[in-house]
């Protein structure tokens, strides 16, 4: 049987007269639809809705934290971290590394462009940054009995090294964060997003995978606690870090992702003006 044979045949048993399943394709809308009203923001509004970001994955670690101080299992304070992507979840704020999938696949789809995911990448990097280090500076004046804890947590990623494993562990973090952000956008049920965003913080912080801007915030918090850490020694943990969970992200899952709806990204290309903004600014 052809290629057209098949979507023939398939049109018959869906619903939807697109190319694909028509959960795929609802899926795939609300991805390119939700990329490409983030990316036309004012980088005013990608600043904000990044340091709430920063903020919000705070309140998750104060809840690692928390958990970990009292029981020392990384299993059980990785699910207490839940409590910060859920909150960026509802809250609707913005983590860096959520903004592979739903971003790339809008400006593929011709409903934004480039530029545009430039400036929502250093933005957004950068306030989740500024954001989680004004937090941390308040989680650890509160509660200064998680000094050891935390100094020890921070150890465990600077004192690592770059090598095979650290790297590995940055290509996961990367995957795993952005197939949560997949699997939100893969159902309508606010339980369904929620469960993603339990699992996707067991994994990440369960696990202990190298993830720069959440691992970051454990840096910093030992910095304000006096820790014999500088910041020069984040940035070098920072610069590999970042750039492996970038490749996880973007390889393992959007890539992919993107392979697999390249139908319905032909579709959207095709009804798209050559410059993304005028269809923005036309719609």
């Amino acid at each position: 049987m052809s290629d057209t044979d098949g979507d023939a045949r398939r049109r018959e048993l869906g619903d939807n007269p697109g190319p694909v399943e028509e959960e795929v394709e609802e899926s795939f809308d609300r991805t390119v639809e939700e990329g490409a009203q983030r990316l036309n923001r004012s980088f005013r509004d990608v600043l904000i809705t990044g340091l709430f970001g920063g903020f919000e994955i705070g309140v998750g670690i104060m809840a690692y934290l928390g958990v970990l101080y009292e029981t020392g299992n990384h299993l059980l304070a990785g699910l207490a971290f839940s409590a910060g992507l859920i909150a960026l979840l509802l809250a609707k704020s913005e983590l860096f590394t959520e903004g592979f999938l739903v971003p790339i696949a809008a400006v593929v789809a011709r409903e934004a462009s480039y530029a545009q995911l430039g400036k929502l990448w250093g933005g957004t990097l950068i306030a989740n940054l500024v954001g989680g280090w004004l937090f941390m500076a308040l989680i650890m004046t509160a509660f200064p009995q998680w000094s050891e804890v935390i100094t020890k947590e921070a150890n465990h990623y600077l004192d690592a090294g770059f090598n095979w494993k650290t790297v590995c562990l940055a290509v996961l973090a990367g995957s795993t964060i952005t197939l949560m952000t997949r699997m939100q956008h893969g159902t309508d049920s606010v339980t369904g997003k929620i469960a993603a965003a339990v699992v996707g913080a067991f994994l990440l912080y369960g696990l202990q995978l190298f993830h720069s801007i959440l691992d970051s915030l454990l840096i910093f918090g030992a910095i304000h606690t006096g820790a014999d850490i500088s910041y020069l020694e984040w940035l070098g943990w920072f610069s590999y870090v970042v750039a492996f969970n970038m490749l996880g992200g973007i390889l393992l899952v959007t890539a992919l992702r993107l392979v697999s709806a390249s139908k319905l990204l032909k579709e959207r290309r095709d009804d798209s003006p050559e410059d993304p903004e005028d269809a923005h600014h036309s719609g």
